[in-house]
């Protein structure tokens, strides 16, 4: 995770994080991209790109490009981690369509506080990794979403991982 990034809105983190994907595409961002990605105005652009440069989290200057500061980098690579992070959570925990789970990264990922995000993270973890967990346990939850039942019977499946040796 960054280590240097600093607290912004929702709707802040939105645009720096627009921005950090445009310059991964086009090595810079202009007005016009950041607007399109977002569908809003270009003037709501412009007060945002004020904002975040009078932050020092982008180089911006009016008709120019648009940079990243390294504070700026930093501060995006967080949104995006947290992002990813709910979104790989949504879909690989709770069976949530990718779709659903992009909307929902996309909305909590402000509110979460990071050690909420962290201890997501160490719970898939922790789940791939337990005899009693691992990717079928996962797999088992999914389809108990889908079906409301169990593919198998659940002590019948206890037993067998209790009696397998530890790793």
């Amino acid at each position: 995770m960054p280590t240097q990034t600093v607290v912004l809105s929702e709707s802040l983190e939105d645009y720096i994080e627009a921005i950090y994907h445009i310059i991964t595409k086009k090595q810079v961002a202009r007005s016009k991209d950041i607007a399109t990605r977002l569908n809003i105005s270009r003037a709501s652009v412009t007060e945002a790109l004020r904002t975040l440069s009078k932050k020092g989290l982008i180089n911006y200057a009016p008709y120019e490009p648009i940079t990243l500061t390294s504070i700026g980098k930093s501060t995006a690579e967080d949104v995006i981690f947290r992002h990813d992070a709910l979104k790989g959570f949504f879909i690989e925990v709770l069976a949530i369509d990718p779709k659903t789970a992009e909307e929902g990264a996309c909305r909590v990922e402000h509110a979460a506080p990071p050690e909420v995000i962290e201890r997501m993270i160490s719970f898939i973890d922790f789940l791939r990794v337990c005899p009693r967990g691992g990717d079928e346990l996962l797999k088992g939850f999914a389809d108990y979403c889908r079906h409301g039942t169990t593919r198998s019977n659940c002590d019948a499946c206890v037993s067998t991982c209790t009696l397998q040796p530890k790793k």
